[in-house]
């Protein structure tokens, strides 16, 4: 490859919009480079990813690394598994699913992919076709537009409504969607912003996706990760009313993201995904992917099955009381403002009031110079959607998290504008 050519045929820059994507990962790679190496009196503190593992204070139940073991001594697990996944584990999954729903989901509703991430992936590849669009949240998570600019699918954003607890701007959605729109995603709880929609507002996603006939992706990938005054509900209680495709993986609930292991399911009980000319193209979709490890899928029927609630109110305590000190010590911050006091998942959004600081000139300015500073990293907003606002992810140890929020609120002073009184 040389000069923006393949084999002699030239690559249309133009046409090729994954260019304009910014990745969460090249960017937190780029913020750790520009850390000062030389800096050896403190350590770098990244709040940036979502990877809980990062932190002791988060791991994985007990039940999770023995079911793999007995997986592996077993000797049963070490050849191919089916394309869409081992039956035990696709069945194990649909009864999993099928506890929050008021229909029970089939092993043939649930397909096996290498994390949430191929599931995205899946998902806009079955709908993608010549001149159809869909509709993303703004904030949102940037995987969805660069897949989408891999399909050639247009995205149109739809605002999330910090004043209204990031709320789908349901009007915007009416306004943008057109007979090209395939579908509108919503990610609950949510990434960025640790929002968690409730019934209501959800049955009102539904019912306006139907009112335009798109389905609804439903990104639940943290799932029951909730600790504010709305449960979790998931999307597919609302599949009598719209189609949903709902993405999820083992990753943020079990704390075990490396293990790749997540979930493509059909939750439709009307019946629109068992065409049989639909079920064959996923399918043979399926043929062309690599699942995760035959023996992590054959460990999955015993961990859904044997973790037991006090490893989950465990971790849900700790995101609790770690939201809580990212939220109380961010108030203490004058050019910081946090609309929305998160209730969910690891991350939350806040607005940078630039007016109040000396020599930042946008968000990513502040984050480049926060990590030079300070060896704290955080994620601009520009990568998910919003410039001039900030996401930072709370799934940290508390001490760890109390010394980077301290950091953070040095450097907003020392680059605070002096007013003269």
């Amino acid at each position: 490859m040389e000069n923006g050519t393949v084999n002699g045929y030239e690559m249309d820059e133009k046409q090729d919009r994954s260019r304009s994507v910014i990745s969460i990962k090249a960017i937190l790679s780029l913020l750790l480079e520009s850390v000062d190496e030389n800096n050896h009196s403190r350590s770098v503190i990244s709040l940036g990813m979502g990877d809980p593992t990062a932190h002791s204070c988060f791991h994985t139940t007990h039940v999770a690394p023995e079911a793999v073991v007995d997986a592996l001594q077993s000797g049963k697990f070490n050849g191919y598994a089916s394309p869409v996944g081992l039956p035990q584990t696709r069945r194990a999954i649909a009864e999993y699913l099928s506890r929050d729903l008021p229909y029970k989901l089939s092993s043939d509703d649930v397909f096996i992919t290498s994390g949430c991430t191929q599931a995205i992936d899946v998902a806009l590849a079955m709908l993608a076709r010549p001149g159809a669009n869909i509709l993303l949240p703004r904030p949102g998570f940037p995987i969805y537009e660069l897949c989408a600019a891999f399909r050639h699918l247009e995205v149109r954003h739809f605002d999330l409504l910090p004043e209204k607890g990031w709320e789908v701007d349901l009007d915007t959605i009416e306004a943008l969607a057109d007979q090209n729109t395939v579908a509108v995603v919503i990610i609950n709880p949510g990434n960025p912003c640790g929002n968690v929609y409730s019934y209501q507002h959800l049955k009102k996603i539904a019912e306006t996706a139907e009112k335009l006939k798109v389905l609804v992706i439903a990104d639940e990938v943290y799932g029951h990760l909730v600790f504010g005054r709305n449960p979790f509900v998931p999307m597919g209680v609302f599949g009598s009313i719209v189609p949903v495709l709902t993405l999820g993986s083992l990753s943020k609930r079990w704390i075990v993201p490396g293990w790749r292991l997540g979930w493509f399911v059909t939750s439709d009980p009307s019946g629109m995904f068992r065409n049989p000319k639909v079920v064959e193209r996923i399918k043979k979709y399926f043929d062309i992917l690599g699942g995760p490890a035959t023996f992590i899928q054959a460990a999955v029927p015993g961990i859904l099955e044997l973790t037991d609630e006090v490893f989950f109110k465990k971790t849900i305590n700790i995101l609790k009381q770690s939201s809580d000190i990212c939220f109380d010590r961010l108030k203490e911050i004058p050019c910081i403002s946090c609309p929305y006091k998160p209730e969910g998942s690891m991350a939350m959004m806040m607005k940078l009031n630039l007016s109040l600081l000396e020599d930042i000139s946008d968000d990513i300015d502040f984050c480049f110079k926060l990590a030079r500073e300070e060896l704290v990293i955080i994620l601009p907003g520009t990568a998910v959607g919003l410039k001039n606002w900030l996401r930072i992810t709370f799934a940290a140890d508390p001490v760890a998290l109390e010394e980077a929020l301290g950091r953070v609120k040095s450097f907003c002073l020392r680059h605070s504008k002096q007013f003269e009184s």
